[in-house]
């Protein structure tokens, strides 16, 4: 990806924060409790800055983790004392704010996706390897004990043919904020990457997309629900769907996640798990959801200071992002998209 002789001295990784909201928080306090630090030894991040979407947001985030706070991500970007951008706001701007941190020469970490357009991931792609700077797409479902458990467990149930991944939220009333704008959240399945990602880190290549989705609203910039439901054909002639749906119509919440195999199936509801097979039904220990964020912080450190490796690479959340657009030209025309047209 970069060179990382050529990276960062073992010394003070300073950050600039593109958002102020629940990610955010997150890795702000990830970046000051790097765990390290508990062993004697220096801090090897410093959270220099912060921009958010409001003045005032912006100004609260800053006092809480005494930072200074900017005007704008362009004046962030651009900062002589920011090694690394890390970028936790709207889904949009995702793509805009990595590139020009990228021709700034900063580093970056972004929450997925990395956009909302494939043309324009492949470029950051391209352009972090230019500029020999660490691009590096979070996609905490990885980390999460649910995939984990899955991906300890996969082979007692011998060739997988079918798999159902179902996470509906009902909210009433929907909160009128930007994971409900079609414009700053962008199509479901891409905006909620990681429903895709987690399959085609398990499962590998997908074959053919097909997608049907609704909205409920009464104005055209937000909505008040969306059900999304999707059918992937995998190369390996595996199965899968996908259900995602949020907001005022959704009645139950569910998030659960079937694999079924030839000689068994693993069924996680919740954070619960089991291993079912003829006769007998064994409970699977799920690890924790908490502390992912720090989790993924400290990796990021570690292999800008030291070049261990991530657990994702660029190129595989670019993958899931074709799939995700597979599956919004599949809703848009009714038909069959096929991954090679992609």
């Amino acid at each position: 990806m970069y060179n990382s002789e050529a990276s960062l001295e073992k010394a003070k990784v300073r950050v600039g924060l593109v958002g102020t909201g629940y990610a955010a928080k997150f890795r702000a306090e990830a970046l000051l409790n790097d765990e390290r630090i508990g062993e004697g030894q220096a801090a090897r991040s410093h959270l220099v800055a912060v921009v958010g979407h409001t003045r005032e947001k912006t100004q609260s985030f800053a006092r809480e983790y005494e930072i200074e706070a900017l005007s704008s991500w362009q004046e962030l970007v651009k900062r002589q004392d920011i090694d690394l951008v890390v970028i936790c706001t709207v889904n949009r701007d995702h793509g805009a704010i990595a590139r020009a941190a990228l021709i700034n020469g900063k580093h970056v970490i972004v929450e997925y996706p990395l956009s909302l357009d494939v043309a324009e991931a492949e470029e950051l792609i391209a352009l972090a390897k230019a500029q020999q700077k660490l691009l590096h797409v979070e996609h905490l479902e990885l980390l999460g004990g649910v995939h984990q458990a899955l991906k300890q467990n996969l082979a007692k149930i011998g060739e997988v043919f079918y798999v159902r991944y179902s996470t509906i939220n009902p909210q009433n009333p929907a909160p009128r904020k930007w994971t409900y704008n079609h414009e700053l959240f962008g199509f479901p399945l891409i905006g909620a990457l990681s429903r895709l990602h987690r399959l085609t880190d398990l499962f590998g290549k997908v074959f053919s997309v097909n997608c049907h989705q609704r909205y409920w609203e009464t104005e055209s910039e937000y909505y008040q629900a969306c059900l999304c439901t999707s059918e992937l054909c995998f190369s390996s002639g595996l199965l899968a769907q996908v259900v995602y749906g949020k907001g005022e119509t959704i009645w139950q919440s569910e998030r659960k996640f079937e694999v079924h195999g030839e000689k068994g199936a693993l069924i996680f509801d919740g954070d619960t798990g089991v291993f079912i097979q003829p006769g007998e039904t064994t409970p699977i220990e799920v690890g924790p959801r908490r502390g992912l964020f720090a989790k993924d912080t400290i990796m990021v450190l570690d292999h800008l200071l030291d070049g261990t490796p991530l657990y994702v690479t660029p190129e595989e959340s670019l993958y899931a992002l074709k799939v995700a657009e597979a599956a919004r030209r599949a809703a848009l025309s009714g038909l069959t998209i096929f991954m090679k047209d992609i």
